[in-house]
């Protein structure tokens, strides 16, 4: 099913991230990936499986997150989630 969900707030993230239209993860909603990674890296997270996420995340949309890699999108957010963590 595709991601219906409104991830207007960071479409400059989506548009800063490297495209891949390949391998697992392929059409997968880079911002859905992210924002999960920014809450397990909130949450300061150190055990996850990140085929699990992908294999669990909704289809991409047509916005700027399209075709964009969910891994780099998951390891943008959790990044940004750690900072916020210890800010």
């Amino acid at each position: 099913m595709a991601c219906n969900k409104n991830h207007s707030a960071i479409q400059d993230i989506m548009a800063t991230l490297p495209e891949d239209q390949g391998g697992r993860g392929r059409h997968k909603c880079a911002a859905c990936a992210y924002e999960l990674g920014r809450k397990l890296g909130r949450n300061l997270e150190e055990h996850f499986d990140i085929g699990q996420i992908l294999d669990g995340l909704e289809e991409s949309q047509a916005q700027k997150q399209r075709h964009k890699s969910p891994h780099a999108a998951f390891a943008k957010g959790y990044l940004d989630g750690v900072n916020e963590a210890y800010s």
